[in-house]
Parts: structure tokens; sequence; C-alpha cells
């Protein structure tokens, strides 16, 4: 039986929802995880240091009793983003980072920036204070393939930002592509990614499997099997450039079963065991703590937890479905199956 033991790991991209959702969903990363970075895109969003401290502070309530746990958060950008008001909740240690969503690119994503160059004054005060920008990597023209638009990110958003504000550091979230892993390669020290356990598992195919699989649905979407095979590669390469982030994102089944279903993966119940399984598959369970543990605190200038955590192989079941009390059940990623690593107990 092989094991690992790693400094307890953080996760740089979480979705914890709001109401009854939050409070069944939080345990399962405040457990396992460190610290955890909140994404902003709740109804309506958040996007000043007044209610981001407030959803701090809803979040802590969910956290179970005697758990040590760290939710770090983040501002949403709008084209009307203060970035006085931006400035001062990162100085006063409520905001770690601000959000880029795209107008229309994701979940309640229809308050984001409309145009790159609206936001041109708030990228500049991050910059001056030392504020990273977390970035949803996606071009939304109608006229833009699906399959297309982080690589239309990078070329028409992401490479200009760079190299307007040499300053300004970036985590381009949930990178999806070899061109994503390509940029971030090139910008190594000033950008960072993260990676989902799903986009290192599946590849495009996943989606329509015996039919049409709404749980395999994201945003950005599964890519061909060339990009996942980059992103594997990348992951379990140790390069201090790529960081642990599911970008779990819980939705009600009815909501994701639905003639317009919801776009995310809920990954949290899991989150471990299926990295666990690509570095084993890789033969790179060496290089998990640097991915897990390492190499995110060390971009955002942050200690690792001293903690460890151990994890073994042994055939478990995890996957169970979570309730919501009088809203529904949510189906977490391996729904139904065995999973093959488990955390010691005491560990």
């Amino acid at each position: 039986m092989r094991s690992i033991t790693i400094r307890r790991p953080d996760d740089w991209h979480v979705h914890f929802r709001d109401g009854a959702v939050l409070q069944q969903v939080v345990p399962f990363t405040a457990r396992v995880f460190g610290r955890a970075i909140v994404m902003p895109n709740l109804t309506p969003p958040v996007t000043n240091a007044a209610t981001a401290a407030s959803y701090r502070d809803r979040i802590m309530s969910a956290v179970p009793t005697g758990v040590a746990f760290t939710p770090l958060m983040t501002c949403y950008l709008t084209d009307d983003t203060d970035p006085s008001d931006l400035v001062r909740g990162h100085a006063g240690g409520v905001f770690t980072a601000a959000k880029l969503y795209p107008a229309h690119a994701t979940t309640n994503s229809q308050h984001g920036v409309t145009a790159i160059e609206k936001i041109y004054p708030v990228l500049e005060a991050m910059a001056e204070h030392g504020i990273p920008l977390l970035t949803h990597g996606e071009i939304t023209r109608a006229e833009v393939d699906i399959f297309d638009r982080e690589k239309g990110f990078i070329d028409e958003v992401l490479i200009p930002v760079m190299e307007r504000f040499p300053g300004l550091k970036v985590v381009m979230e949930h990178i999806t592509t070899k061109q994503g892993v390509q940029v971030v390669r090139s910008y190594r020290g000033r950008m960072g990614a993260t990676i989902t356990p799903q986009h290192l598992l599946y590849n495009r195919n996943a989606i329509f499997q015996g039919g049409l699989r709404p749980h395999m649905y994201c945003l950005p979407v599964l890519k061909r099997e060339e990009h996942r095979l980059a992103l594997r590669a990348a992951a379990t390469s140790g390069e201090a450039s790529f960081f642990l982030g599911t970008d779990t994102a819980p939705h009600l089944q009815h909501l994701k079963e639905a003639a317009c279903g919801c776009a995310g993966v809920f990954s949290a119940p899991v989150a471990l065991q299926a990295y666990l399984k690509v570095f084993a598959e890789e033969g790179a369970l060496d290089r998990f703590e640097a991915f897990a543990s390492l190499n995110g605190p060390a971009f955002y200038g942050l200690p690792p937890n001293e903690e460890k955590v151990t994890f073994v192989e042994a055939s478990t079941f995890l996957a169970e479905r979570v309730r919501v009390e009088s809203e529904g059940e949510i189906v977490p990623l391996f729904d139904g199956e065995m999973v093959d690593w488990a955390q010691a107990r005491g560990a």
C-alpha cells in the first residue's frame, strides 16, 4: 500500500455560493485545505470590501468546529470598480486578489468587464499595490468557437495586459489548453496558473460519452486530448508556475440536468483523490506536494501550511451526493464510483 505525506494543501480557486448551499459545501473544502481563494460571482456579486467581509463571515459560520481554515476573498471587477476601495480592501486584509470575469463568460458573469480598457486604471492600481489579477481566460464574442475562447483571450487580452502593466502579477485560472501552458511559462515569475481535476482527467469526449452528460459540462469547457496531455505534463512537472485550483462549482442537480444546464463540476468531496489519481498515473507522486501545497503559497507570498496530512492508496467510496435541505441534491465528481486514495485517520 502506497502512502504520501505532504504539507496541508490549499485550494486556489473555489465556489461556495451562498445560503443553504454554502452551509453544505464549505465543510468539504475546509476539512482538507488550509486556505482557499473564494470566487466572488454571487448574486449580487462581491464588488467591494464591505460585501467581501460580510461574505467571509458567512463562510466562517459554515466551517466545522475545531477545523482551522482561512477563506481568502476576491473582488469581482466591473466596468465601474473603484480602485481606491480595492486598494483599501487589500491593505486592510479583506481582499487577497481581484477577479476578471469577461461579461457573460460563465456563471453570474453578466456584471463582468465588457472591455479590458475600461479597467486600465484598476489594473494600474493593482500593479502598484501588489494585488494579483485572477482571470477567467475566455473571450465571449458569438463568432468565436467555444473551444477557441481561451486562445483568443490569451492573444487579445492577456498578452497585451502583461505588456502594458509589467508590474502586474496574474493568475490564469483553470487553464485548459496547451496555449495556456505556453503563455504561463513565457511569463514565469509574473504569471501562475491553476489547473482543475476534471481538465486533467477528461477530454471533451466525456461530455458526450453515451449521451449528453451535464455533470461533465464546465466553463471553460473540456478540450481535445492534446490539451489534456499538456495540462498533465505541466501539473506534474514540479514547475512553480502551476498549482492546485479545483474550481469546484456546486449546482443543484435539477439546474444541471436542465434544458439550459449550469456549468460547473462539484469536485470538493473528492478533489485530493482526483489529483492523486493523476499524479500516480504519471509517476509523479514525489512532485505532488509542490503542486498542492507549495507553489500556490509561494506565488501569493504566503507561507506554506505547517500541518502535515497523509493519504494512502486504498479503494474507498466517498462520492456521495450532497443534500441541500428543501432545495435538492448536488452531484459530485465520481458520483457513485470508487476512488483510489483516502486520507489516513488522524492525518
